[in-house]
């Protein structure tokens, strides 16, 4: 292990454990490393520790001494993490470490998504389990798994197990602002099958691409108008297939279905006497997007380089099918909400897209604090794929949203500690992005629940970052709040 770099910083009890996080791998669907570190730190403590059948990792706590009568409190993070890095950074999620750096007040990594999300939430916790000079009143650590491609281990969890009455979800990414709801979502599959074909004799192979967006987290910035490298790509594209006579080889961008794609590239072959008039256009078509997105997304790049002759290619009409479908399918922001200013009610990312084996997949998360507005935009993305003649559509793992409940206990608590402790009201907020706490309550409806957290900048993407000030004040707020969690 790597020198701790970390450990300079305060408070140095969750810093600490953050690294620990780091240096595990632990991408989602691949949690059997930090569960069974998670299962190993419960127990050194001597605490009850038990993973239920899906894979939730729960340690308990008892109460301090004279605590014992308060409300229990369920303390609650995912373990897993957004596996991204820039393509020039070599590094295997499996087994490679991350590798945190301190830049000013900010913690980054180099090269990859730090994890801070929800790392500093799962070291938060640990912390409060570590710790044997704060109040407590009884205390239940739930850590989930897979929360960032599905909410498996929310969806997964059954009731009874949890005894507590407070739900505390530390997976929230401004200092300062308290959650009370958040969207629901759906995912999205099309599909379109192809039987690959002959490269015209003679015509020469290109690379295009999109590429240097910043990305980003599909709910949290999904209202900034970032660029999506899909849909650059086939804006691009479509022209280069439908009028100059290009056929697509092969076509990949995207990797997770809550990350703005950063990147997107094809393949294309191109009749050599066509070939001047696609490299003006690209040249046209690359100042025109960067003169559109320059302010929100300045490192835009459009590659267009001679690639190795391709063999196969897919068929001109399955192609221009499925580049017109993803060019039309709603993207980004689908509406506004009319009664939270500021907060997006539905939107869709256009996460995925990828040829290969006979298909050319595409993937998408719609989020939506309303259900019906989410089902109609649901029904938008069907009719686009259906008039392309899409082989398959299909929708899967809907969750609903969390509805905001102004009369909760815990939020009044919270207000008043946060204005008494710093002087400034906190934000009572809800979120665009998905939040646990809206599966959780279907078996829990009893809970009251909140969710907060430090500052993280970029989750999802290799500019993720963790604002070190914001953490001694979470730190600080949290101990005050589980002091003065009212009884039973």
């Amino acid at each position: 292990m790597e020198q701790n770099i970390l450990s300079q910083l305060k408070p140095e009890c969750i810093w600490n454990n953050f690294y620990s996080l780091t240096q595990i791998p632990r991408p989602s669907k691949h949690e059997e490393k930090i569960r069974a570190f998670m299962v190993d730190f419960g127990k050194k403590l001597g605490l009850e520790t038990i993973t239920d059948e899906t894979g939730n990792v729960i340690i308990r706590k008892p109460a301090t001494p004279g605590m014992e009568n308060r409300k229990g409190i369920i303390l609650q993070g995912h373990l897993d993490m957004v596996p991204q890095n820039n393509k020039d950074v070599q590094h295997d999620w499996l087994t490679d470490p991350v590798k945190p750096r301190i830049e000013g007040d900010w913690v980054w990594a180099t090269g990859t998504t730090l994890g801070a999300d929800n790392g500093m939430g799962v070291a938060t916790a640990m912390s409060i389990l570590e710790s044997k000079d704060i109040p407590h009143g009884p205390i239940e650590a739930l850590f989930t798994i897979d929360e960032e491609t599905g909410m498996t281990g929310a969806k997964a969890l059954k009731s009874g197990i949890l005894k507590g009455d407070i739900l505390l979800n530390l997976d929230s990414e401004t200092e300062g602002e308290l959650y009370i709801g958040c969207a629901g979502g759906i995912d999205t599959d099309a599909e379109f099958k192809y039987k690959a074909e002959p490269a015209p004799e003679g015509w020469d192979s290109y690379h295009l691409a999109v590429k240097g967006l910043r990305g980003g987290h599909s709910g949290m910035e999904i209202n900034e108008g970032r660029a999506n490298a899909n849909k650059l790509l086939v804006r691009i594209l479509l022209p280069i297939l439908r009028d100059m006579g290009g056929r697509l080889a092969s076509i990949e961008g995207g990797t997770l279905r809550n990350a703005i794609p950063r990147e997107c590239e094809a393949v294309i072959a191109i009749a050599p006497a066509k070939v001047s008039k696609v490299r003006s256009y690209v040249k046209k078509i690359e100042a025109v997007l960067k003169n559109e997105y320059s302010p929100i997304d300045p490192g835009l790049t459009v590659i267009f380089e001679k690639a190795d002759r391709q063999k196969k290619v897919i068929p001109a009409d399955t192609a221009l099918r499925a580049v017109k479908a993803i060019y039309a399918c709603p993207c980004n922001v689908d509406r506004m909400s009319l009664e939270v200013a500021g907060l997006v009610e539905t939107s869709n990312n256009l996460a995925v897209v990828k040829s290969g084996n006979g298909r050319i997949n595409v993937k998408t998360l719609m989020r939506g604090s309303i259900d019906t507005a989410k089902h109609d935009l649901r029904d938008k993305i069907r009719a686009t794929f259906e008039l392309a003649g899409a082989d398959k559509i299909s929708f899967t793992g809907e969750y609903s949203g969390w509805m905001p409940n102004s009369n909760s206990e815990i939020l009044h608590l919270m207000k008043e500690t946060y204005k008494r402790m710093f002087g400034t009201e906190a934000k009572v907020m809800a979120i665009h992005a998905g939040l646990e706490c809206g599966i959780l309550s279907g078996a829990y409806p009893h809970w009251d629940m909140i969710s907060f957290g430090p500052t993280l900048m970029s989750p999802h993407s290799p500019d993720e970052r963790c604002y070190i000030p914001s953490v001694q004040k979470f730190w600080s707020f949290i101990l005050e709040v589980i002091k003065n969690i009212p009884e039973k």
